[in-house]
């Protein structure tokens, strides 16, 4: 008998189980199917960029002939971030997104730009409370790490 087969078995941990109710069923699919998947990806970072279009701090930081490559790159990485589809990082590697940003002006005032934009796709989109208030979180983070500039 080997010292692994001597022991005995550990007692249980509790786990912190999500659910939909008080005494409701468990929460077990992601963020992303939860509040419709890439349908409402797609509405989220068409709302977004419908704004940064007409952004004049923003709009000129991307290529006019690419925005159909904007919507699909920051679609499918919130999408990945969010549990959905791995498509992102399948195609495109690690986001690695200080370095993909590097390139572009990320100012404390572009990143002010670029939330409020965000916020008003997240207000158009409607995502329930609890799943509203985590991706506001979310990108209230992300847009900080990604000021690259302080002039």
């Amino acid at each position: 008998m080997t010292i692994e087969q001597s022991r005995p078995d550990p007692a249980p941990q509790p786990r912190l189980t999500l659910r939909s109710g008080e005494s409701g069923e468990a929460v077990t699919d992601t963020v992303w199917s939860q509040v419709g998947g890439t349908e409402t990806f797609e509405r989220l970072v068409r709302a977004f960029y419908r704004g940064v279009r007409e952004d004049p701090l923003l709009a000129p930081m991307y290529p006019d002939a690419d925005w159909e490559g904007a919507i699909w790159r920051l679609r499918t990485f919130f999408e990945q971030y969010w549990g959905g589809p791995t498509t992102y990082s399948e195609q495109r590697g690690h986001p690695r997104l200080r370095m993909r940003h590097a390139p572009f002006p990320v100012t404390p005032e572009a990143k002010e730009h670029w939330l409020m934009h965000m916020h008003a796709a997240l207000d158009e989109v409607a995502l329930p409370p609890m799943h509203d208030a985590a991706f506001r979180d979310y990108i209230e983070r992300a847009a900080l790490a990604m000021v690259n500039r302080f002039e």
